[in-house]
C-alpha cells in the first residue's frame, strides 16, 4: 500500500511530497484546475513502474529529476514478498523504489536502494500499484490484450505458463527433428563427401608444426652450394697462403730473438698462432665435408610442403585446424551412420511433448471457457451498478478443432475478444467498433473492481475514469470507486465533484508563481477547502452561495452513504 510519493526537479514539479501514511484504506482523490500539473504526478509513478523516461521531463536548470515511493507491505502479500526475497531484495516490511533522470537521458531505478532493471522493477510494481488511465482505456480496446485480462481474472497464469514451456519444449524437439530430416535426404551424397575428405586428410597424416620444420630444412639445403664455397675457399687460404706466411714470418723472428732475447716471447705466440691457424683450418674441413648435398631431399620436401599446402588452402589455414577439421568430419560420420536411430528417437520424445502439451492446452482452454462465463457474469453485474441495466458482454472464445500443435502459440490454442452491446436488442459486437469515451471508462472501472477482488494489489489508481460522463452515470461510477475504496485504497485524478465528495483524503493540485518561477504544487484540504474546491468543480472560479450549499450537501451525502 502506497504510503508516500515524493518528486523533485520534474517538469513544473520542484519539490512534491505526497503523503497518505495516515489513509491505508479508503478513497484519496487529486482535483484541480485541467493543466495544473495531475498528469505529472501520474508521470512519475508511471516512471516507477519501468516507463520510458525523456531528458526533457527534467525541471529547467536541474541536472536530474528525482521520483520515491514507499510501499508498506502485508505479510500475507505472498507475490510480491517472494519477488523481493528472490531478488535479495527484501528489506523489511516497507518496499522503497525510487529512480533518477539526468538531464543527459539517462536513467537508473532502484528498489530498497539496490539498483534493478527497468523489468524487474515493473515486474516488481505490478504487484504493489494498479493504474488505470486512458492508455489502459486504449488497450481494452485492443483485442490482444484480452486474453491476458482473462487469464488474470481466473488466475490461470500457473497453467499458461506450464504449456509455454512444453510449447518452447515441442518447438525445440520439432526443429532438432527437421534438422535431423534434412540430414537423412542427403545422407548418402554427405556421407561419401565427408569420407574422401577423411581419407585424404588421414592418407596425408600431418602432424602440427610439420610445415614449419620442412621449411627451415629446405631453405638449409638450398644454402649448401653458398656454404661449400665459403668455408672451402676460407679453409684452402688457411691451409696455403696464410700458413706459408706464417711459418716465413715465424723463422724472422726467431732468427731476430737469437739475436735479441727480448723477442723470444714474440716468436713463441707467433708459433702458437700458427698452430692455431692450422687447426682451424683442420676444423672448416671437417665442416666442409659433413655439408649436406641431397637434390632428392630437396625435391621431397618441396611435394610434401606442396600438398600439406593443398589441405590447408580445403580445410583450414593451419595444420592444426586440418586435423581438427579431420576430427569432425569423423565424429559426423559416426552420427549419419545412426541417424536412422536417432530419427526415430527424435519422433519418440516429440509425440511425448506434443501428447502432454495438447493436454495441457486442452485443459487450459476447458479453465478458459468456464472462466469466461464467470467474467460474463460479473461483468453484467459490475455493469448494471454502473446504469447498464440491460448491458450485454460477451467473452468470444474461438479455439482450432485441427489436431496437433500447429498454428498454436504460446499462450494456448485460444483466440479471446470481449463484445459488448449497451442497448437492449442489439447484438453484442467488438468493442472497437461501438463503445463510445464513457461507456469505455465504466468498462474500464467494471474490469478493474473485478480483477482488484482476484489480485493482491492493495493500490489503485484512476486516472480520469470520469472522462466523457455526466448526470447518473457520474454518479454511478461515484459509487462504484466508491464500493472499491472499501477493501482498497484507491487514488483517483478527476474532475467529477461526484467522486471528489467521496473522498476520505483530498489533495488539490495548483500552479503556484515563485521569484518568476511556475511550479505545481500539492495540498491537503479541510472541510471548508473541500466544500470551496467541489463548488469550483460545479460552477467555475466564482461560485454562489447556492452552489457552496450544493457542494456541502454532496459531501454530507457521501457521509452518510459510507458504512459505519
Amino acid at each position: 500500500m502506497l504510503q508516500e510519493l515524493r518528486v523533485h526537479n520534474l517538469a513544473l514539479i520542484d519539490s512534491l511530497c505526497f503523503d497518505v501514511s495516515f489513509c491505508k484504506s479508503g478513497l484519496i482523490v487529486l482535483t484541480g484546475e485541467t493543466g495544473a500539473g495531475k498528469s505529472i504526478i501520474l508521470q512519475a509513478i508511471n516512471l516507477l513502474t519501468g516507463g520510458r523516461g525523456a531528458a526533457s521531463w527534467v525541471r529547467s536548470d536541474c541536472e536530474q529529476a528525482g521520483i520515491e515511493a514507499r510501499f508498506a507491505l502485508r505479510p500475507d502479500h505472498s507475490e510480491i514478498n517472494n519477488l523481493l526475497h528472490e531478488h535479495a531484495l527484501k528489506d523489511g516490511t516497507a518496499c522503497i523504489v525510487r529512480r533518477v533522470l539526468t538531464r543527459e537521458g539517462r536513467s537508473k531505478l532502484y528498489v530498497n536502494d539496490q539498483s534493478v532493471t527497468s523489468r524487474l522493477c515493473g515486474e516488481l510494481t505490478a504487484h504493489l500499484i494498479s493504474i488505470a488511465s486512458q492508455h489502459d482505456h486504449q488497450q481494452l480496446l485492443n483485442a490482444r490484450n484480452h486474453l491476458d485480462i482473462l487469464d488474470v481474472f481466473g488466475e490461470l497464469r500457473g497453467m499458461r505458463q506450464q504449456f509455454a514451456k512444453l510449447f518452447y519444449r515441442w518447438q525445440q524437439l520439432s526443429s532438432e527433428l527437421r534438422q535431423l530430416l534434412e540430414k537423412e535426404q542427403d545422407k548418402e551424397q554427405h556421407r561419401d563427401f565427408l569420407r574422401f575428405q577423411l581419407e585424404e586428410i588421414r592418407r596425408s597424416n600431418p602432424v602440427i608444426g610439420e610445415d614449419e620444420q620442412l621449411q627451415k630444412e629446405r631453405e638449409q639445403l638450398k644454402a649448401a652450394d653458398v656454404l661449400l664455397r665459403l668455408v672451402g675457399d676460407s679453409g684452402r687460404k688457411l691451409s696455403t697462403s696464410v700458413t706459408d706466411s706464417l711459418v716465413e714470418i715465424r723463422k724472422n723472428i726467431e732468427q731476430a730473438a737469437s739475436i735479441d732475447e727480448r723477442l723470444a716471447p714474440i716468436a713463441e705466440r707467433i708459433a702458437s698462432a700458427g698452430y692455431e691457424l692450422e687447426d682451424l683450418a683442420s676444423v672448416l674441413e671437417r665442416y666442409r665435408e659433413a655439408i649436406p648435398m641431397d637434390p632428392a631431399r630437396i625435391e621431397w620436401i618441396s611435394g610434401r610442403l606442396a600438398e600439406l599446402k593443398q589441405l590447408q588452402r580445403k580445410y583450414g589455414p593451419t595444420l592444426e585446424e586440418v586435423i581438427a577439421f579431420a576430427d569432425r568430419a569423423e565424429a559426423e560420420l559416426a552420427v549419419l551412420e545412426s541417424l536412422e536411430e536417432e530419427i526415430a528417437q527424435a519422433e519418440l520424445r516429440l509425440e511425448e511433448v506434443s501428447a502432454e502439451a495438447l493436454l495441457r492446452a486442452t485443459e487450459l482452454s476447458q479453465a478458459r471457457r468456464e472462466t469466461a462465463r464467470k467474467l460474463e457474469a460479473g461483468m453484467e453485474q459490475e455493469l448494471g451498478s454502473l446504469c447498464f441495466h440491460q448491458a450485454v458482454f460477451k467473452v468470444s472464445l474461438a479455439t482450432p478443432t485441427g489436431l496437433g500443435l500447429d498454428g498454436v502459440q504460446s499462450t494456448g490454442r485460444d483466440i479471446v475478444e470481449f463484445l459488448f452491446s449497451a442497448n437492449p436488442g442489439e447484438p453484442p459486437k467488438p468493442l472497437v467498433k461501438i463503445v463510445s469515451g464513457g461507456e469505455l471508462s465504466r468498462l474500464m472501472l467494471a474490469m478493474k473492481c473485478l480483477l482488484a477482488r482476484r489480485d493482491q494489489v492493495d493500490t489503485v489508481l484512476f486516472d480520469e475514469v470520469d472522462a466523457g460522463l455526466g448526470g447518473q452515470a457520474a454518479e454511478s461510477v461515484a459509487e462504484k470507486i466508491g464500493e472499491l475504496a472499501g477493501h482498497h485504497q484507491v487514488l483517483c485524478i478527476t474532475h467529477l465533484p461526484q467522486i471528489a465528495a467521496r473522498a476520505d483524503l483530498h489533495f488539490k493540485v495548483e500552479k503556484q508563481v515563485e521569484n518568476g518561477r511556475t511550479r505545481t504544487a500539492i495540498k491537503v484540504l479541510d472541510e471548508q477547502e473541500r466544500v470551496e474546491e467541489l463548488a469550483r468543480m460545479l460552477s467555475g472560479e466564482h461560485p454562489t452561495a447556492q452552489t457552496l450549499a450544493f457542494a456541502g450537501e454532496l459531501i454530507a451525502r457521501s457521509h452518510r452513504r459510507k458504512p459505519a
